[in-house]
């Protein structure tokens, strides 16, 4: 009987980028009526916005039950008196934004694979997290999903800014993207805050994410010791969340 369920967002609850579509978000208000539920993603409050908070289908009094982790952590909203409410943010100082831009100049200018095309900007600041988008921002689905189907550009791009930024973390993000955050902000960092404001024990903790396997950005839960599911897609998180609805556990 698990207390709280935490969710990744790209390629749990909807495609990279995309709105949680109807059935979705359907499915989410139905088990917010059943379990406190958390989501941790890597990009900003107003991607969450787009994605997640425009889009559920819930009396608003359930989102109440709701607790959100944009940029992996780095920043924590809770739903109180009809509103969303920043609790902490782990924020760049002006320096660490310097050196991570210089960062970014360094690689542009050494790896080869990087395409002239771009679709928007490739540095996103996101307040507590720098993500750069091999392709940019707005790249369409499809281009992202054949740029690197096998990890070999990313971990390439990892190394690079590992190498030039040791002072931060630093994790393959989404298809084409690296996430830059301050040390030890990550996924775990954000489970730990559930442990630690709520007082869940780890048995009453499950997450769900698509990237759990070694290297992913859903990895770093694995050290929290809560149990984990793993899915490939969309759909199965949808199957997921219909047995547990439909069992009450």
């Amino acid at each position: 009987m698990k207390k709280i369920l935490i969710f990744d967002l790209d390629g749990t609850l909807a495609p990279s980028k995309s709105p949680l579509d109807k059935e979705m978000s359907t499915l989410l208000g139905n088990l917010l009526q059943k379990k406190n539920v958390a989501i941790i993603s890597g990009g900003g409050f107003p991607q969450f916005e787009k994605q997640v908070l425009n889009n559920l289908l819930c009396p608003e009094k359930l989102l109440e039950k709701l607790v959100i982790f944009p940029t992996k952590g780095g920043t924590m909203y809770e739903f109180k008196k009809g509103v969303w409410n920043e609790i902490y943010a782990k924020s760049f100082s002006e320096e660490d934004k310097s050196k991570i831009i210089k960062a970014v100049d360094t690689i542009s200018h050494e790896v080869d694979f990087l395409s002239d095309r771009c679709f928007g900007k490739r540095l996103d600041d996101r307040g507590s997290e720098f993500t750069f988008s091999a392709l940019g921002q707005e790249a369409p689905q499809a281009e992202k999903e054949k740029w690197d189907r096998n990890f070999t550009k990313r971990k390439i791009l990892e190394e690079r800014f590992k190498k030039l930024l040791p002072e931060f973390d630093v994790a393959i993000g989404g298809s084409t993207s690296i996430d830059i955050t301050l040390k030890g902000i990550n996924k775990a960092f954000a489970i730990n805050q559930i442990f630690t404001r709520f007082a869940y024990k780890k048995d009453e903790i499950l997450f769900v994410g698509d990237a759990l396997f070694s290297g992913g950005n859903d990895a770093s839960v694995k050290t929290t010791g809560v149990e984990t599911f793993a899915v490939k897609s969309v759909d199965e998180t949808k199957n997921f969340i219909r047995n547990i609805i439909n069992n009450n556990e």
